[in-house]
């Protein structure tokens, strides 16, 4: 069965509300089988209606609910979406947000770095053999695996190795700002590893928001959304991501950076091949702690 004959699957993180719900509908509509995550438990369901009610009577859409702070809850998920289907063809790691103060999880991880990149971590290391089985018969690069990262990248000069997740020199914007960066590193080490599989991985800036995003952020994060002009719908940074993985541009050369349909530049700390090496490294070993 070629791509064009059979029903493409998304799975997008953090889909109930905000972005992620914008580009889960946009799919639908487009008859894909959608499977979206969501952490609220009437939020997701209502999400799940929407979706439902604005899909094309060909696609297909299912949610998974689950806790990302928690990483024996994301592999939950994974498993979850493993029973229903044995393919994807698009993997979207949207979820993450920001604190208003330093939560640890039962884990023994910062809450903001869990959220917002170990949790991208561990699905797509747990999805991976459903990626690799849609790439194996779809045209090459058509299979990606795309990370909502943001500008607050810029805002930090990289890692702390001995301080990785932020724990003892917390602050809420260098927790949220780092595992930003986390997001690019990450995808530019998933590119490297991946390329000879016809997988592409890339990341994108979406922007500021219209959405519930800073709504567990502290004040100052709360005033700033509050008060700025040039704030979108969430529909407009969805139609990047629908674009970054269906477009032919946007499957050439992984690891890049995408704001608005195009390439974008990253700061020279998201370039950093070997901080993206041990960050894969050392991730792996955080989840080796807790037994995932």
């Amino acid at each position: 069965m070629t791509q064009q004959s059979r029903q493409r699957v998304a799975v997008i993180t953090g889909a109930s509300s905000g972005i992620g719900k914008s580009t889960a509908r946009m799919l639908a509509e487009h008859g894909w089988h959608v499977i979206g995550t969501g952490r609220h438990p009437e939020r997701t369901a209502a999400a799940e209606a929407e979706i439902r009610a604005a899909a094309s009577p060909e696609a297909k859409v299912n949610f998974v609910r689950g806790d990302f702070d928690i990483m024996a809850d994301v592999l939950r998920v994974a498993k979850e979406i493993k029973a229903l289907t044995p393919r994807i063809d698009v993997l979207v790691n949207n979820a993450g947000g920001v604190r208003d103060r330093q939560i640890m999880t039962p884990e023994g991880n910062e809450a903001t770095f869990a959220a917002n990149h170990l949790s991208a971590f561990l699905l797509t290391r747990e999805l991976l053999p459903l990626l690799k089985t849609a790439a194996a018969d779809s045209p090459p690069d058509s299979v990606r695996v795309i990370a909502v990262s943001s500008l607050a990248h810029e805002y930090t000069q990289g890692f702390d190795w001995n301080d990785l997740q932020t724990i003892e020199n917390y602050s809420t914007n260098s927790a949220y700002c780092r595992a930003k960066l986390a997001n690019i590193l990450f995808t530019r080490e998933l590119a490297r590893r991946l390329a000879s599989d016809g997988i592409i991985a890339q990341a994108m800036h979406p922007g500021r928001v219209d959405s519930n995003f800073a709504s567990h952020g502290d004040e100052a994060m709360q005033d700033y959304f509050r008060t700025a002009s040039d704030v979108d719908a969430p529909d407009k940074p969805a139609k990047t991501i629908v674009w970054l993985a269906t477009a032919p541009e946007a499957g050439k050369d992984g690891g890049r950076y995408f704001f608005d349909c195009e390439e974008a530049p990253v700061a020279p700390q998201a370039l950093d091949g070997e901080a993206a090496r041990r960050l894969w490294q050392e991730s792996q070993q955080i989840l080796q702690r807790i037994g995932i």
